[in-house]
């Protein structure tokens, strides 16, 4: 469903409309089986601790927010700026490096502080990295995305070993493995949505920034009409009439405009993750604990 649904416009689908179905009566037959089961594969019963529950549902929204941003960066890069895969993963790098650097650090000096306070800053580094993206245009070189990726990794780095750690803090020793399990799936599960309605806000933002580009554009004003002559004139030069010559102007036009109504989209797509991973905050004050000494509520 979340793979296929952009493509066959969600639910207008019968094919969406029927695997929507069947994942719902299948979580729902998989949440009873493994609630009265004596021995599940999957201990549910653990989220009655309210720091592993909020844990999961911050898990959640960080792989919504994660992957969004990652699977919208990528096509940004090639389908408006033109960069082939490798130049794509030169602009990555260095988040990813500035990223694993942060992870180091981060897991030796967590124990020794409020690890939230470590979580709110990652965040608040993130949304700045979202900002930056926010501001991207198509004049933007690569030199101008190196920054804003290593803020990315940096708050990416300072999120991901805390929140981990905190969220099993207040779980007995044998329930460890089964609470680790529940938040990376929850961070796997929000990925998949993420990457969902990212491509699901791309398309309709994109429509939407050209019809309202459209609605400026008016072939009567001046600027406009020198364009479309000087235009004109040059693919006369290049060869062919000039009906021909205005068609390709003219679809010439509409490239541009749909072009920028694309970097429009993105623009939104980068601030809608960026907000929705601080909107996530407030979960912290459910957390009975920052510290992440894990062991039945030993930490305090």
């Amino acid at each position: 469903m979340l793979e296929r649904g952009e493509s066959k416009d969600w639910f207008e689908a019968t094919e969406i409309k029927v695997e929507a179905i069947v994942a719902f009566f299948s979580l729902v037959a998989f949440t009873w089986h493994e609630l009265v089961t004596d021995h599940p594969v999957v201990d549910l019963r653990i989220l009655r601790n309210r720091q592993l529950a909020s844990g999961v549902v911050f898990g959640l929204i960080l792989g919504f927010a994660l992957y969004a941003s990652v699977f919208a960066l990528p096509v940004f890069l090639q389908s408006n700026l033109g960069y082939t895969a490798w130049d794509t993963g030169k602009v990555i790098l260095p988040g990813a490096i500035a990223s694993a650097v942060t992870m180091a650090i981060t897991g030796r000096i967590t124990g020794k502080m409020d690890a939230r306070w470590l979580i709110v800053t990652g965040v608040g580094l993130f949304f700045w990295a979202m900002w930056l993206h926010y501001h991207f245009t198509l004049d933007i070189g690569m030199s101008d995305t190196v920054f804003p990726m290593i803020l990315r990794g940096v708050g990416l780095g300072l999120i991901f070993v805390p929140l981990t750690q905190v969220a099993v803090a207040d779980l007995k020793p044998q329930q460890l493995a089964q609470g680790t399990g529940l938040f990376n799936l929850s961070r796997q599960l929000g990925g998949s949505f993420g990457i969902a309605v990212a491509a699901t806000l791309l398309q309709r933002f994109t429509e939407q920034s050209r019809e309202a580009l459209r609605a400026h554009l008016n072939l009567a004003e001046p600027v406009t009409a020198n364009w479309v002559a000087a235009v004109t004139a040059r693919m006369q030069q290049l060869g062919g009439n000039l009906e021909t010559a205005r068609q390709r102007t003219y679809a010439l036009l509409d490239f541009k405009l749909h072009q920028q109504a694309s970097v429009i989209a993105f623009e939104k797509v980068f601030l809608v993750m960026g907000v929705t991973f601080v909107l996530a905050l407030p979960l912290l004050l459910a957390f009975r604990t920052g510290r992440t000494q894990g062991g039945g509520g030993a930490a305090h």
